[in-house]
C-alpha cells in the first residue's frame, strides 16, 4: 500500500449547498477549494467559497455539470490534484470516476467498479442476495421488452414499482396500481431514466404500501476496514424524494439496529466499497427489512449523522481518499441525542408544490442553539429551471427527539424567504403534526394526509386575515378621530374580508364589526409590510399578499371576473417540453395526456382539463417555455 497522499487542491464538481459544504470542510482541512459554474451560475452563491473557479459551459446541465470533458479541463486548468463530485450530477457515474482516476486525479468517492455495481440496481440486488442481504421481491432480469415487463408485473401483482436500474433520487420511478396504465408508466420511467442517467433499463419491485425508509451510513477505507455510523430514517417523502430525515430512528431496537447494520456492511463489502456511502432498506410493518439500494456517494441528509455522532463526514472522505486508515472502530460508534433535517425547496404551494423559479429578495435564516443551516443561496440568488429545486437544509439537534423537533419547528417559523415560493408551509405542517411527533412515520405519511398539500389554506384562514388587518390598522394613514370606525377591506387568494374597526381605549385593542367580528389586541408585527396596495404578510412559512379590495360595486350587477383564456392549456411552471402527445384535430377526453414537460429534473404531466378537440398545439419537443405560456388550445 502506498503512503498516504494528502490532498492539496480540490475541485468540487457541483453547485449549490453541497459545493459550499465541501468547500468549508476543505478549507478547514487546509485544502484549497476550487469551483466550477455554468452560465446560469456565473454569480452563484457557492462561488464565493472557492479560491478559484472555472466556467464549464451553457446553463443546461448536459452542457456543463454533466460534461466529463469540461470538468477534466477545469481540473487541469485549476491544477487540482483531487475531485469531489458532491451528490447528483456525475457523482454516481462510474465512467466519470474512471476518467478522473485516469487523469491522475484523486476521486473523493468509491472506486469506479463499486459505483458501477451499486449504480446498476439489478447487479446490486444480485450481489446483496449473494451476501445474505434480504431484497424486495421483484424482477431484475435482462429482458427489457415492454411485453415481458408487463407479464412480470402481473406476476408480482399491484401495486408494483417501476424503478430505473441505473439511478436514484426518485428519477425514473413510477408506482402502478392499475396494470391498464403500465405501458404509459413504463414509457415515462424509461424516458426519465434515460435523460437522468443515460440508461433506460428498469427493474420491478413489489411496492410496499406502508414501510419505513431506513438507511445506514457506511465508511470504508482502502485497508479493509468497514463500519457503519448508525441509521437515518427518511420515511417522509413526496414523489419518491425525501423531505424530512432524522437520526436515529424510533423504529429500531438495539437488536434490529445491529442486524441491519451488519447487513449494510455486508452489502458494502460485496462490491469492495471504499469511502462514504449509504445502504438503504425498507422496513415493513412486521419488522422484516429489505435491501433497497446503495448510494455510492455522500447523501443529502448526512448532517443528521454528523450531529448525533460528532463527526465530519466530508473530512473523513478526504482522509480515506488520501489513503489513510479509519481511526474509528465499530465499538466507538454511539449516537448522542437526536437530529432532524428538512429540505427547503423552491416549490409553489399554490401550484401543487411544483418547482418554482425566481430571484431571492429576502433570506433571513434563524439563529439559535441546536440549529444548523446548510445553504446554497442568499439574497440576489437566481433560482433557475435548470437544476434541482433544493435551496437549503435546516437541521436541528437536541438531547432527545422531542427537543430536536421543537427546535426545528421554531427554526422553520423564524426562517424568512421572499422572491420565490418554497415548501415551508408543508414543512411546518409536518413539524407540528402530532402523529409525526409521536414517530409514527412511514412512506405513506403524506399520502394519508392529503390536506397537508392543499394550497391556500393559510391565506384563507381567519388568523392570517386578522394579522393583516392588525398591520393595516397600525400602518400609515389609518387613524381616525371622534370614534369614527376605520374601514378595512382586504382581498386574499380566494376571499375578501371587510370590517370596520373601532378603538376600545385599551392599548392596541380594537373592536371589529363585519366579516370578522370581535375584540382583538393587535401587537406590532415585524413580519408585515403595509403599502398603498395592501399588506404583505409572512405567515406560516409563506409570503401572503392581501390587496386593498375595491369598494363594493353599487352601480349595477355586472360580473367583474376576468375573461380567462378560453380553452387554452398553459404551462404551470417554466420548463422544457419532452413529449407532445396530441396533434391538431385530435379529440381528447378530460384528464387525457397532452404534454410531458421537464422542470428541475422531474417530469410533469399536462392533462386536458375538459373534453374537446385540439384546436392548436403551440409547442414542440425540446422547446423551453415560460410559466403561463400557451401549450395547447382545446375547443
Amino acid at each position: 500500500m502506498n503512503e498516504p497522499r494528502p490532498i492539496q487542491r480540490l475541485l468540487i464538481a457541483n453547485r449549490g449547498e453541497i459545493a459550499v459544504r465541501i468547500a468549508r470542510a476543505a478549507r478547514e482541512a487546509g485544502i484549497v477549494p476550487l469551483g466550477v459554474y455554468s452560465d446560469a451560475d456565473a454569480q452563484a452563491y457557492h462561488l464565493g467559497f472557492m479560491d478559484e473557479a472555472a466556467r464549464l459551459g451553457p446553463a443546461p446541465a448536459s452542457e456543463s455539470y454533466l460534461s466529463v470533458e469540461r470538468l477534466l479541463e477545469a481540473a487541469r486548468a485549476l491544477r487540482a490534484d483531487a475531485l469531489h463530485p458532491g451528490y447528483g450530477f456525475l457523482s454516481e457515474r462510474a465512467p466519470f470516476a474512471r476518467a478522473v482516476e485516469a487523469a491522475g486525479i484523486v476521486f473523493v468517492g468509491p472506486p469506479a467498479d463499486a459505483i458501477a455495481a451499486m449504480g446498476d440496481k439489478t447487479e446490486a440486488k444480485r450481489r446483496a442476495r449473494e451476501h445474505d442481504v434480504p431484497v424486495v421481491p421483484g424482477y431484475d432480469g435482462d429482458d427489457q421488452s415492454a411485453e415481458h415487463l408487463e407479464r412480470e408485473a402481473r406476476g408480482i401483482g399491484t401495486p408494483v414499482l417501476i424503478k430505473a436500474s441505473a439511478g436514484g433520487g426518485g428519477r425514473g420511478m413510477r408506482v402502478v396500481t392499475d396494470l391498464g396504465e403500465f405501458d404509459e408508466a413504463l414509457e415515462g420511467a424509461k424516458r426519465e431514466a434515460l435523460a437522468a442517467f443515460g440508461d433506460d433499463r428498469v427493474l420491478l419491485e413489489k411496492y410496499l404500501v406502508r414501510p419505513r425508509h431506513i438507511e445506514f451510513q457506511i465508511l470504508a477505507d482502502a485497508h479493509g476496514n468497514t463500519i457503519h455510523l448508525g441509521e437515518r430514517e427518511c420515511s417522509i417523502q413526496r414523489r419518491h424524494q425525501k423531505i424530512i430525515e432524522e437520526a436515529p430512528s424510533v423504529a429500531l431496537t438495539p437488536e434490529l439496529r445491529a442486524r441491519m447494520g451488519d447487513a449494510a456492511i455486508r452489502a458494502a463489502r460485496s462490491v469492495g466499497y471504499v469511502n462514504a456511502g449509504t445502504v438503504e432498506f425498507l422496513l415493513d410493518e412486521d419488522g422484516a427489512f429489505y435491501f433497497l439500494e446503495m448510494n455510492a456517494r455522500l447523501q443529502v441528509e448526512h448532517p443528521v449523522t454528523e450531529l448525533v455522532h460528532g463527526v465530519d463526514l466530508v473530512r473523513l472522505q478526504f482522509q480515506i481518499a488520501s489513503g489513510e486508515r479509519l481511526h474509528l472502530k465499530q465499538s466507538d460508534v454511539s449516537a448522542r441525542g437526536w437530529a432532524v433535517e428538512t429540505r427547503i425547496n423552491a416549490e409553489d404551494p399554490y401550484n401543487g408544490y411544483l418547482p418554482a423559479s425566481g430571484t431571492i429578495t429576502r433570506w433571513d435564516p434563524p439563529h439559535a442553539d441546536g440549529l444548523r443551516l446548510d445553504s446554497g443561496v442568499d439574497v440576489g440568488s437566481e433560482v433557475s429551471i435548470y437544476y434541482d429545486s433544493m435551496l437549503a437544509k435546516l437541521i436541528a439537534h437536541g438531547p432527545g427527539r422531542a427537543a430536536a423537533i421543537e427546535r426545528l419547528t421554531q427554526g422553520l417559523e423564524a426562517l424568512r424567504i421572499e422572491g420565490v415560493r418554497t415548501n415551508l408551509p408543508l414543512l411546518l405542517r409536518i413539524a407540528r403534526d402530532p402523529v409525526f411527533r409521536e414517530g409514527v412515520t412511514t412512506t405513506a405519511f403524506l399520502t394519508e394526509r392529503a390536506e397537508f398539500l392543499q394550497t391556500g389554506a393559510a391565506a384563507e384562514s381567519d388568523d392570517a386575515f386578522l394579522a393583516a388587518i392588525g398591520a393595516a390598522l397600525g400602518g400609515p394613514g389609518a387613524w381616525r378621530v371622534a370614534g369614527v370606525g376605520i374601514p378595512v377591506a382586504l382581498r386574499g387568494a380566494r376571499r375578501t374580508v371587510r370590517v370596520v374597526a373601532f378603538r376600545t381605549g385599551a392599548s392596541n385593542e380594537w373592536r371589529l364589526e363585519g366579516d370578522l367580528a370581535g375584540t382583538y389586541r393587535f401587537a406590532p408585527n415585524a413580519r408585515a409590510a403595509v403599502g398603498p396596495s395592501g399588506v404583505a404578510l409572512f405567515h406560516e412559512g409563506e409570503v401572503l399578499l392581501f390587496e386593498s379590495a375595491p369598494p363594493p360595486n353599487l352601480m349595477g350587477t355586472g360580473s367583474s371576473s376576468g375573461a380567462g383564456r378560453g380553452g387554452a392549456i398553459v404551462s404551470p411552471m417554466p420548463g422544457k417540453i419532452v413529449k407532445v402527445a396530441v396533434k391538431t384535430g385530435d379529440s381528447v377526453a378530460e384528464r387525457e395526456l397532452l404534454i410531458v414537460m421537464e422542470a428541475m429534473k422531474m417530469e410533469h404531466r399536462i392533462e386536458a382539463t375538459r373534453s374537446g378537440t385540439v384546436k392548436s398545439v403551440a409547442v414542440a419537443p425540446g422547446a423551453l417555455v415560460a410559466s403561463g405560456a400557451i401549450l395547447v388550445e382545446i375547443e
